[in-house]
């Protein structure tokens, strides 16, 4: 980013400067008080458990150079000592988005966003990769996608950087809005509507319609790239004079993709773009990387990338830590999707255990699924009769109280009960699983983020720390 001063910080988020100089120019922003590099401001952020304020003598003592507060200031009365500036505001998560947003307005190549319920992360990686056959793309670093990761990527594009491929995520009524004014997209990949966060919204409707937020401070004919195998994407309204450009697998959309295929799991097909025809082999697994990889070559053909370098770009792709890795190790062969969970994502997962041949068992170990609402049960038993349709797995370790809803879809749809351990302890599982699975078996870990499945999973692929 480039440099700000200690008094356009303030201008920008109406605070009131209490101490140090306006001149002071920062280069970082932090909102850990372990992360103080030269030229720090340090963003201090009330959480549930921890008000970062307590933090401000240690970063001051680290080097920060300014701060905000919303808790007035804790150095008052003191003398000599660091000069740190401090900026009073009454929100300091909202003061860190205006500061985004004002570096935002010395941002001058094109942003494209990149949004939806399912398969965020893989796009947005899928469609950096693509664009990097045109451009020197930055792209969200992690999962900094919400109302603190938005501003905090937003200060991290570099003047080197041609194209900016973004991550941007919801989860409660207003936050689209409040990111979408730091980020202001010129354009948009959205990937479909599905059941996460449903708990806070209600209905598949309704979070659609909070997504749409997204358009609220773009600019006139930005142009949204859109699931056309999605029926609410595909029959949605956008904002008059943006421009609606459809993705999936049938004709009727502006790309779509035609003679599909796995070899090893991973998909093959003919992308029919707008340029040309090209054909794509992807480098991660399951077939629903189709439509994840079809998001990505409409924005790179739209922005002028060759479609078939920007589909050996997307070749290049290898999968992303606790999203749909394989991984090898003594033997076994570990589905390491364990970073979250939706019913489609769940799926998605179970699928790809499913294209495996390994000379051993398929074994799936599954969690509860979070922020599902009322529907809850039901979704978890849906997945369970899905798994046993599909025959997807010969075992079956489930982890949560929602855990049993599966177990009980699955027999339910004819998945032997005796083929079936329930766990509510994930270091009983763990155990019993180190035990169970061996050299030739395929293991599936998939569950919402907060069942921390990734820990076994990071353990039985060699990668525990």
């Amino acid at each position: 980013m480039r440099e700000l001063t200690i008094g356009e910080i303030c201008s920008a988020c109406g605070g009131t400067l209490l101490r140090g100089r306006p001149e002071t120019r920062v280069r970082y922003f932090s909102i850990d008080s372990r992360d103080v590099p030269d030229g720090t401001f340090f963003v201090p952020v009330i959480g549930e458990k921890v008000d970062a304020h307590r933090f401000l003598g240690d970063v001051r003592e680290k080097g920060a150079l300014g701060a905000f507060t919303s808790e007035g200031d804790p150095f008052s009365g003191e003398t000599g000592g660091s000069d740190m500036a401090l900026i009073a505001v009454p929100d300091t998560v909202k003061a860190l988005q205006d500061a985004g947003a004002l570096v935002r307005n010395g941002i001058r190549i094109p942003v494209t966003a990149v949004t939806g319920s399912v398969g965020k992360t893989t796009t947005r990686e899928l469609t950096a990769a693509a664009l990097s056959a045109k451009y020197r793309t930055f792209k969200t670093p992690n999962n900094n996608n919400g109302q603190l990761g938005v501003p905090l990527t937003m200060m991290k594009i570099g003047e080197e950087d041609e194209f900016a491929v973004i991550e941007m995520g919801m989860s409660i009524p207003g936050e689209m809005t409040r990111i979408s004014r730091v980020a202001r997209p010129d354009a948009v990949v959205f990937t479909n509507v599905g059941d996460a966060h449903i708990e806070q919204l209600g209905s598949r409707e309704n979070i659609l319609r909070e997504k749409l937020h997204i358009q609220d401070f773009m600019p006139e004919n930005a142009v949204m790239f859109l699931n056309g195998d999605d029926p609410l994407l595909r029959g949605c309204s956008l904002r008059e004079g943006f421009r609606k450009f459809l993705y999936g697998t049938t004709p009727d959309c502006d790309l779509y993709a035609e003679d599909i295929r796995l070899e090893n799991g991973c998909a093959r097909f003919t992308a029919v773009t707008p340029e040309g025809k090209a054909q794509v082999a992807l480098g991660v697994y399951g077939s629903h990387q189709v439509m994840n990889a079809l998001a990505a070559l409409s924005a790179a053909v739209w922005y002028g990338a060759d479609p078939q370098k920007a589909a050996d770009s997307l070749g290049e792709f290898r999968g992303y830590r606790h999203r749909q890795q394989i991984i090898v190790n003594n033997g076994m062969v570990i589905v390491d999707d364990s970073y979250n969970a939706s019913p489609a994502s769940m799926k998605a997962g179970i699928g790809i255990l499913r294209s495996l041949t390994p000379k051993g068992r398929r074994i799936a170990v599954l969690g509860d699924m979070k922020e599902l609402g009322d529907a809850a049960e039901e979704m978890h038993r849906e997945v369970g009769r899905y798994l046993a349709e599909q025959r997807a797995a010969d075992r079956l370790f489930v982890l949560g109280s929602l855990g049993r809803f599966l177990a009980e879809g699955a027999v339910d749809a004819g998945f032997p009960e005796e083929n079936i351990s329930c766990f509510e302890d994930r270091e009983e599982l763990g155990a019993e699983l180190e035990r169970f699975a061996g050299e030739g078996d395929a293991v599936l870990f998939k569950a919402s983020n907060s069942m921390k499945l990734f820990e076994l999973a990071d353990r039985m692929g060699g990668n525990a720390k």
